[in-house]
């Protein structure tokens, strides 16, 4: 079992290297272990690519037969763009195989590790099953919820503060927390911003890692304030950013569709819609999970409509005061016994930050 526990973590680090970029697939890493030695590893790189399985089968070779595979999700027992994984376990005489979930869909949840029963190989389940449900949380999410795991991140002086009372914001954070915050962009398949935040700052949205790759930008934007001349609108930025208002009819949405801006018209009042709406919208469209960014008002609304699953609070060692931006706009909270709970999960340093994540108490379990 140690070192059923000890191989799947190798899968695990192989499965890491495709969030972001497999959705609407879940991300998924394999390794083939044959004399307790890997002679085969495997990761999705991409929806259309191979499946983990198959790669790390594929370097395996011959070696395969008669060895372990294991894999961080149930080997798939369909047709999508690629074959079944199950049809190169079997073809390839693999002996055993272990994985750590089973698929959240319920349609075929269960169909790949009976047909590979039926077929005489041993399978074996739930092997670092937490840590492999975590790695495809935002299939689950899709799958069971229709609409895409949400993480919030936030990033505020000690005193709860993202910008002082002028707006200026840059730096909170030191180049550790940063570094982090780039980190989620490179996994996340969307980053979300209000129009407030464009505005102020005329941020690029951008993963500024080496091999890293930029997320879908989301635009909340309900009365079309966000100005033309914005980087996320202009130049190659536009082709990879969704606008979200609810204008129907106004000048700007031609230049945007122009330069190749998705729009997305949702029914709301005064410019406000309904988080739950979009995040519908942005499932249909594969995406599997967005980070919220900024700024404080978007970051009450998701927080109002319970659609946060994961919170990353970036919290530096300074002080701004009552007249800087508060970090979460109004939640309408009364009396103390309505406060909103949070579950923290762990609390890492950051040089001389500090990183608190965690997941509100009203998040439902996937």
């Amino acid at each position: 079992m140690n070192d059923d526990a000890a191989f799947m973590r190798e899968a695990l680090r192989l499965g890491r290297k495709g969030l972001g970029r497999t959705s609407p697939n879940p991300p998924v890493g394999a390794v083939v272990v044959a004399n307790r030695r890997v002679v085969g590893r495997g990761y999705h790189r991409h929806a259309g690519a191979p499946h983990g399985e198959a790669e790390a089968l594929r370097q395996a070779g011959a070696r395969s037969r008669g060895a372990t595979l294991y894999v961080t999700l149930e080997p798939c027992n369909h047709h999508g763009r690629t074959g079944p994984c199950t049809d190169a376990i079997l073809a390839a005489g693999v002996r055993r195989v272990v994985f750590g979930v089973r698929d959240p869909n319920r349609r075929v949840r269960g169909g790949g590790a009976a047909r590979l029963r039926r077929r005489g190989i041993r399978v074996e389940s739930g092997v670092e099953a937490e840590a492999c449900a975590e790695l495809i949380a935002g299939f689950t999410s899709v799958a069971r919820r229709r609409r895409p795991l949400v993480a919030l991140k936030l990033a505020a002086t000690l005193d709860g503060r993202i910008a002082t009372a002028r707006g200026a914001s840059r730096w909170i954070t030191g180049e550790s927390a940063r570094r982090v915050a780039h980190r989620l962009r490179n996994e996340y398949d969307a980053i979300m911003v209000g129009a407030g935040t464009v505005i102020a700052d005329d941020p690029a949205l951008t993963c500024r890692l080496p091999r890293g790759r930029d997320p879908l930008r989301v635009i909340v934007d309900g009365r079309l304030r966000v100005p033309l001349s914005a980087r996320v609108l202009t130049n190659a930025a536009a082709t990879g950013t969704l606008l979200a208002t609810t204008m129907r009819h106004h000048r700007k949405l031609h230049a945007l569709r122009r330069r190749g801006v998705s729009i997305v018209t949702l029914p709301g009042r005064d410019g406000v819609f309904s988080l739950r709406r979009l995040l519908a919208q942005l499932a249909a469209r594969g995406v599997s999970s967005v980070l919220i960014e900024g700024g404080s008002t978007l970051a009450a609304a998701a927080l109002r409509e319970r659609v946060v699953d994961r919170l990353f609070v970036f919290i530096a060692p300074k002080l701004i005061g009552a007249d800087g931006t508060p970090m979460v706009g109004s939640l309408g909270v009364r009396a103390m016994r309505a406060a909103m709970g949070i579950r923290v999960q762990a609390v890492r340093r950051l040089g001389a930050d500090l990183l608190v994540q965690g997941v509100p108490e009203s998040s439902r379990a996937l």
